[in-house]
């Protein structure tokens, strides 16, 4: 089984899993909304090598979340072709400006102020994705349904978020076992057939899947109501933690970060940063 073919928390000894689940929760909130405010390409250039620096001591390895990251850059991909199929003019109307390099047909120019704001489009994704994938990989389950209940949100809304994360492992390892089970029995899975075949072939799978995830289901909620789970409104958690230095100083960068943004915002009178004026 592939250990990249899923997200889940990955214990490590860093400074990244050190900080509480409410710190990281609050410092990707920041530094998301940070990203999400601006199109300043110098700020979101500083943001992209931060976020590249912190996933280098959070001591995660890219070959660990490969599949995860070349699925999600996949995705960017499509969305920056699908903003040039049908704006291929976006640039020039936000800048302002318009030089052409190539002219392709009919309508589709390949100008610079379009080119800029893709680039910008981009470095938002690759400002946010490691930090995102930081805050998946290196908060335990239990700690975030934690850091949840410390920011204001139900307890029992933090309990499902937290076995929705930990039941990401049991799929995959019942996807893996079951598709073992069907290849043994002479079921083709493999991409010599055509798509239609193994579209077919897949559904021998989904079902098994299916089944064994409601029979997980059912025993978890069975063993919560005996437990009197939601009897009481609040609850205590076993894996929360105190704040130490170290997550106020996290939190402080990312509230730097956002400050910063912000006053991007105020300086530029727009989101946007402007080369071509």
């Amino acid at each position: 089984m592939s250990k990249n073919a899923a997200l889940s928390y990955l214990p490590r000894a860093s400074v990244v899993h050190r900080l509480t689940g409410t710190t990281k929760l609050a410092f990707f909130l920041l530094w998301s909304t940070a990203a999400m405010l601006t199109y300043d390409t110098r700020l979101l250039a500083a943001m992209t090598v931060g976020g590249l620096v912190l996933f280098s001591v959070s001591k995660i390895r890219l070959s660990e979340v490969k599949g995860a990251l070349l699925f999600m850059m996949l995705l960017v991909v499509l969305n920056l072709t699908a903003i040039y199929l049908f704006a291929p003019d976006q640039g020039t109307e936000i800048y302002g400006t318009k030089t052409v390099w190539v002219h392709l047909f009919w309508r589709y120019d390949i100008t610079a102020e379009t080119m800029f704001y893709l680039l910008n489009f981009f470095m938002k994704y690759s400002a946010v994705i490691p930090v995102a994938l930081l805050f998946i990989l290196a908060t335990n389950p239990s700690e975030f349904a934690a850091s949840l209940a410390g920011i204001g949100v139900s307890y029992k809304v933090g309990y499902a978020v937290a076995l929705a994360l930990r039941y990401i492992p049991d799929v995959q390892r019942d996807f893996h076992n079951i598709s073992q089970a069907q290849q043994a029995r002479g079921i083709n899975l493999s991409g010599k057939d055509k798509v239609l075949t193994r579209l077919k072939n897949s559904a021998a799978i989904l079902l098994p899947l299916v089944l064994a995830s409601l029979s997980r289901i059912e025993t978890v909620s069975n063993a919560m109501e005996l437990r009197g789970f939601g009897k009481h409104k609040k609850r205590s958690w076993y894996m929360q933690r105190p704040f130490q230095n170290i997550d106020w100083i996290a939190m402080g960068l990312g509230l730097v970060v956002l400050l910063i943004s912000l006053g991007l915002l105020v300086v530029h009178q727009s989101r946007f940063f402007n080369p071509f004026v």
